[in-house]
């Protein structure tokens, strides 16, 4: 007999597992009967950084947060115990953290859907609410199945939600982190699940829906863990969510186990295309979120999408650790927790991830008046460059920072690498490590102003010299001393 490679469930029995007990899319065009952002938006611009608290909420996994219903965003994600549903809502994103959680579902004391319950999504359609998850039995904690709850209420807070059922598929088997949207007419129904035949722990699937309970036709694999990212600990693909923009459909899943090695794929689809035809789908050639040492944020996964306060920022909501270390199964530490950050996007389109970011001041990016589409990044050796960064969104991320010598200037640090500051260096602006003397802490010191050429801009004059100020010039930053308009505008920058 061919030896069978174990799936995370019989893993999780042969280690003495616990038993059971254990953002750019405006409110119009947002499509909040179905909870996913709509389609149709520009591209991006400087814009306003997202400056909510992080972590958000603490210990709350597989995090959804609703677009905006009637002035109040709502939350769901996996607790610890894995024993019931919870529901916050709040007017604003930070407000969730505030806010007092509503138990609307809690596990039978025992027979079916008495073990583990898995990541609940929230979603309003049309005029009613409905949570999708997963649970086990009580004597078999890890024979996930999915079911849903409907609720007539305009709260989903509210004790008014049944139990509607199983949604079944083609296979008695390991199913779980459903998520469901609408697309050119169509409901659709994404999911998880291990197939007989294969040898993975989960796979990617899609169906259309007959009604908000029940798929019909037959599941439509469309991805499978392959790629050495996708299987480290575990072969998996899992937690799917998805986002219609730019004439393409997104939709970011999970991979690998749910330790550090847990990260987020992305498939896209032609939004004219056959959702139910596998060649439909391209999956990207490497993770578009992982871990990043430098912020100590591990595993970060398990995305959804909501939009900002403003009505056009997109957000990302994921949940991550704060360490690597964990003591026995990554299943039963409890920290994993909500985070949000501002979804970014390139110039071709796609969605823009970027890394998981560590807690501190707003996150900007600088885009000099000159070259609206363009931002300032690191490169090579540190050298500062301007242009439309089709990779690596993290490069032109940066946090305004109090300066090391003077608490009136500010000090520009990177995001990716938070040890390293922009500093001048022999009259060239680069990115350097930190280094404990007073010379980088003089070079790495700024004024900040209002922009020179005004339009809500502002400009870095350096602290040594009153007439000089960080400037772009020919894809460069560089440090210039303005004399025209048209100088002005090159080192006036809209973060």
């Amino acid at each position: 007999m061919t030896p069978h490679n174990p799936n995370r469930r019989a893993l999780l029995r042969g280690t003495g597992a616990l038993a059971a007990g254990a953002a750019l899319v405006s409110p119009a065009a947002a499509t909040a009967e179905t909870g996913h952002p709509g389609n149709g938006r520009p591209q991006e611009k400087a814009g306003p950084a997202l400056t909510t608290r992080d972590p958000l909420i603490e210990q709350r996994a597989d995090p959804l947060i609703t677009p905006p219903h009637r002035g109040m965003y709502y939350m769901t994600g996996s607790v610890p115990e894995y024993d019931r549903i919870v529901v916050r809502g709040a007017p604003t994103i930070d407000g969730l953290a505030h806010t007092r959680e509503s138990t609307v579902w809690r596990r039978p004391k025992s027979g079916k859907m008495a073990g583990h319950i898995w990541a609940p999504e929230l979603h309003r359609i049309d005029g009613r609410w409905y949570i999708y998850f997963a649970a086990g039995d009580s004597d078999d904690v890890f024979r996930i199945r999915m079911y849903v709850l409907e609720s007539r209420a305009e709260d989903p807070r509210e004790d008014a939600w049944q139990l509607r059922g199983q949604v079944e598929t083609a296979w008695d088997t390991f199913a779980l982190d459903a998520t469901t949207f609408e697309h050119a007419g169509t409901r659709y129904y994404v999911w998880a699940q291990e197939e007989p035949g294969i040898d993975t722990s989960s796979n990617l699937y899609i169906a259309e829906m007959d009604s908000p309970l029940k798929i019909k036709g037959d599941p439509v694999r469309i991805a499978v863990p392959t790629e050495d990212w996708e299987t480290r600990g575990f072969k998996v693909n899992e937690g799917a969510y998805v986002l219609v923009r730019n004439g393409r459909v997104f939709m970011t899943f999970s991979a690998s186990a749910t330790d550090a090695n847990y990260c987020v794929g992305l498939l896209t689809a032609d939004a004219r295309s056959d959702l139910l035809d596998p060649a439909s789908w391209t999956k990207s050639p490497r993770p578009v979120m992982e871990t990043n040492e430098a912020n100590s944020r591990f595993g970060p996964g398990h995305n959804s999408f909501t939009v900002a306060e403003d009505g056009e920022t997109d957000v990302l909501v994921y949940h991550a650790r704060s360490y690597r270390g964990i003591e026995g199964d990554p299943l039963y530490d409890p920290n994993r927790h909500t985070r949000v950050q501002k979804l970014n996007w390139y110039p071709d389109g796609t969605p823009a991830l970027g890394v998981p970011i560590a807690e501190g001041e707003p996150v900007v990016r600088l885009s000099p008046l000159d070259s609206p589409d363009s931002f300032v990044r690191h490169g090579e050796g540190g050298r500062l460059v301007v242009d439309r960064v089709d990779d690596r969104v993290e490069r032109s991320q940066f946090r305004i920072v109090p300066g090391f010598l003077d608490p009136g200037r500010v000090a520009l640090r990177c995001v990716d690498l938070p040890e390293h500051h922009v500093r001048v260096s022999e009259g060239t602006p680069v990115v350097k490590p930190y280094a404990d003397s007073d010379e980088y802490r003089r070079a790495s010191g700024f004024l900040r102003e209002e922009g020179l050429a005004g339009r809500g801009g502002v400009s870095f004059r350096l602290s040594e010299d009153p007439h000089s100020y960080l400037a772009h010039r020919e894809g460069r930053l560089v440090v210039e001393r303005p004399r025209s308009r048209a100088d002005r505008e090159r080192a006036t920058f809209r973060i």
